[in-house]
């Protein structure tokens, strides 16, 4: 399955924005609209949680997880 390189953590929550910021990194990672279109028409097959699901499967965070918090943390208070 195709992946694109996109940090959910910390968007904007709302369905638009965070289709909107799926759309644009895959396209800027050179998948095909009709690629694009079919994640988001599943993502909009369902509910809100359909739709977080759905992004995740696509979805490769750039950043280490397991050092997430730090870095939050890093940036907050330092």
């Amino acid at each position: 399955m195709k992946k694109v390189k996109l940090n959910l953590i910390g968007l904007d929550g709302n369905v638009f924005s965070l289709m909107g910021a799926f759309q644009k990194q895959a396209l800027r990672e050179k998948w095909s609209q009709e690629e694009v279109n079919l994640v988001l028409e599943k993502c909009m097959s369902g509910d809100y949680d359909n739709l977080i699901a759905t992004l995740v499967e696509h979805c490769e965070a750039e950043c280490d997880y397991d050092n997430y918090d730090n870095e939050i943390y890093e940036e907050e208070y330092n």
